[in-house]
């Protein structure tokens, strides 16, 4: 009798995370929503920042965590339910906040195209190695600041140096900080489950 251990099964190219579930509408509905709720819940954890009408959140690390678990179709579908329900009101922008008149409302539409790019990187297999996540992470993150910061200048009649210097800069420490904790997590899950697409 052979003790050797049956192979891992290999998935097909395309596999993110949440595609290990049963495959239904239901279960498409449910990562959607939860994917959008993890966001506004991680919006909360939020601290101000000293001379900058943007907070320090996790809402960043939550959205492009979704959009790489989920694919890039939920994930974009997740940044939108979270964006058009905090536009009607719900109070689940950092800080409790909602609504589009605030001037880091840019940064909300920077994490839905992030969403979207990082899942589409994440069908190619840029969540199953450190390196990899951590490319994917760093474009998310430069794709939030890339409407972010133009968007809180425009807002606030700050200059695009005033803007980077207030809507940038002081983000750069926390911000490796969640591409780290991403480059550890993504992979260990994909590990964990035993399975390498």
């Amino acid at each position: 009798m052979s003790t050797a251990a049956a192979p891992a099964r290999t998935l097909r190219a395309g596999t993110v995370l949440a595609d290990l579930l049963p495959s239904s509408r239901t279960r498409d509905i449910a990562l959607v929503v939860g994917g959008a709720a993890l966001t506004g819940l991680a919006a909360q954890l939020s601290v101000p920042v000293p001379g900058s009408p943007v907070p320090v959140s996790g809402q960043t690390f939550a959205a492009l965590l979704v959009g790489t678990a989920l694919g890039a179709r939920r994930g974009f579908l997740a940044l939108a339910l979270y964006a058009v329900a905090g536009m009607a009101g719900v109070p689940w922008f950092a800080q409790a906040t909602s609504g589009y008149g605030m001037p880091s409302f840019g940064y909300i539409l920077g994490m839905l195209l992030a969403a979207t790019v990082v899942g589409a990187l994440a069908r190619r297999g840029a969540d199953r190695s450190v390196l990899r996540t951590a490319g994917a992470m760093i474009l998310g993150s430069a794709i939030i600041y890339a409407v972010g910061v133009p968007y809180l200048a425009l807002a606030t009649g700050m200059t695009l140096g005033q803007a980077v210097a207030a809507g940038l800069t002081p983000f750069l420490i926390g911000d490796a900080l969640k591409a780290a904790l991403a480059m550890g997590a993504l992979p260990a899950a994909w590990k964990l489950l035993g399975r390498k697409g």
